[in-house]
């Protein structure tokens, strides 16, 4: 679904020098399959993930979903191809203040021209497989740090995406809430068959992935096989 070819990405810094934020990435990530991007701060994960949604372009290589090169779409093209292929789950939900959770989740539908009752109807029966059924007419400001994220996740997947992008979801969580979003992700990775890509400097995230991937200083280093078997205990 998802298939990255020696991508590129350097920016010049503030003294003239080159920072190579992406030096050479390829990797791919199949229908139903959750890997993780597993690095630290300032490890590329975030210009990896904006390459990706086509908010930028490469200097080099190619970025193809389901079989669509995607790194030289016009604005136009990039705005259509997020709002119907891709999903994005960031780390601070970014919900409208006052708007009800129902209606939050449903943005893309309504983008999508759905009715608002049309959106409504589609959205609410994620909002009760995510544990929300009883919270879909209450503000952000009702809800938990949880809640939120959860209100998140759904407005991703509600207009039914190929590709799940998600930037350090579990960031603002404890270790609880945590636990139960990454959970969650999983679980609608293989009941929705998307593909996601996650990253994280959490090797509580990385242990809920398919696969963990290290990503440092731009380069896929190694992949991790072991994150996930050593913290099973923590799913």
């Amino acid at each position: 679904m998802l298939a990255l070819a020696d991508v590129v990405k350097h920016y010049r810094d503030g003294d003239g020098g080159t920072v190579r934020a992406l030096d050479g990435v390829s990797l791919n990530v199949a229908s139903g399959e959750l890997v993780a991007l597993y690095g630290p701060s300032g490890s590329g994960k975030t210009t990896l993930l904006s390459i990706v949604a086509a908010l930028f372009a490469p200097d080099r290589g190619e970025v193809r979903v389901d079989g669509r090169a995607v790194s030289g779409l016009t604005g136009k093209e990039a705005a259509g191809y997020r709002l119907r292929q891709v999903g994005y789950i960031p780390q601070a939900p970014g919900l409208m203040p006052g708007v009800p959770a129902v209606d939050n989740a449903a943005l893309k539908l309504f983008d999508l021209r759905r009715s608002p009752r049309e959106a409504r109807r589609e959205v609410a029966p994620l909002l009760h497989r995510l544990g929300l059924g009883e919270r879909l007419k209450h503000r952000p400001e009702q809800l938990s740090a949880g809640e939120r994220q959860r209100v998140a996740i759904a407005r991703a997947l509600a207009a039914g995406p190929k590709l799940v992008l998600a930037d350090e979801p579990t960031g603002a969580l404890d270790s609880v809430r945590s636990r139960e979003v990454l959970q969650l992700l999983k679980e609608l990775c293989d009941e929705q068959q998307v593909a996601m890509l996650l990253a994280t400097h959490d090797p509580q995230a990385a242990a809920y992935a398919d696969e963990a991937i290290a990503l440092i200083d731009g380069q896929l280093v190694a992949h991790v096989p072991d994150v996930g078997a050593g913290l099973a205990g923590t799913r």
